[in-house]
C-alpha cells in the first residue's frame, strides 16, 4: 500500500494535533510535519522527505498562507496544497487558487471528508467543500460576464490583493519588487477610481466583489 504523507500548516494547536492524530492513525497515511507557521514549515521541507500534501491555513502568524502557497509551490512543485481555514470570501478562494492551491476545505469539514478530500486529490481530484465549490462555480460561470469591468489596472489590483492579504505598503513593495512610493502613487489613484478614502474601504469592496 501506498503511503501518503501529509504536512500541516495551522497555528491553533487544538485544531493541528486533533487532524495530525487522526490522519496518523489511519492506514495508508503518515503526519510528521504539524507546524504553526509557513517560516517554520520551509526548513522541514528542505530537511527531511518532502510530503505528498500539505493541509494550509490561511490566517498565520508572519507569512500568510497565500503567500505560502507561492513560495512552496515555487520550491516544490510537486507538493500539492489544500487550504484548510475559516475564510470562506470569493476573493481569498480565487488568490489561493491562482496561487497554487490543489483543493479548498473549511475548518468545520469533517475528518473523514478531509481523509476522503485528500485520497481524491492523489486521484486527481480538486477537493472542496460544497460551499467554496459553489462559489467557484458562481464566480467562473456565465453570469460573471454580466458584471461590471472592474476601473483597476491589473497592477492595482494586485495591490488590492496584497491589502486584503493584510500586507503593508513596505510588505507590498516587496512582493511586487516595486518601490513603497509606486506603491503609494497606486493606492492614491485606486481611491480616486473606487470613490473611497481608506483601506479598509478597499479591503471592503474587494471582499464583497466589488472590484
Amino acid at each position: 500500500m501506498d503511503v501518503i504523507s501529509i504536512g500541516i500548516v495551522e497555528d491553533d494547536n487544538d485544531i493541528r494535533n486533533v487532524i495530525q492524530k487522526y490522519l496518523d492513525s489511519l492506514p495508508g497515511f503518515m503526519c510528521d510535519i504539524a507546524v504553526d507557521s509557513v517560516e517554520a514549515v520551509l526548513p522541514k521541507l528542505q530537511e527531511e522527505i518532502l510530503p505528498d500534501v500539505v493541509l494550509m491555513d490561511i490566517g498565520l502568524p508572519g507569512m500568510s498562507g497565500i503567500d505560502g502557497i507561492r513560495l512552496i509551490k515555487e520550491r516544490y512543485p510537486e507538493i500539492d496544497i489544500v487550504m484548510l481555514t475559516i475564510y470562506h470570501d470569493s476573493q481569498k478562494i480565487f488568490n489561493s487558487l491562482c496561487a497554487g492551491a490543489s483543493g479548498y476545505l473549511l475548518k468545520n469539514t469533517p475528518l473523514p471528508e478531509i481523509k476522503s478530500g485528500i485520497e481524491g486529490l492523489r486521484a486527481g481530484g480538486a477537493p472542496m467543500s460544497p460551499q467554496i465549490a459553489r462559489k467557484v462555480i458562481q464566480y467562473f460561470g456565465p453570469n460573471q460576464k454580466a458584471r461590471k469591468t472592474s476601473p483597476l489596472t491589473p497592477k492595482e489590483k494586485e495591490i488590492v490583493v496584497g491589502l486584503v492579504d493584510g500586507l503593508s505598503y513596505k510588505m507590498i513593495a516587496a512582493r511586487m519588487n516595486i518601490s513603497v512610493e509606486t506603491v503609494r502613487f497606486h493606492i492614491k489613484n485606486i481611491y480616486q477610481k473606487l470613490h473611497v478614502h481608506s483601506k479598509a474601504e478597499v479591503i471592503t469592496k474587494s471582499l464583497r466583489g466589488e472590484i
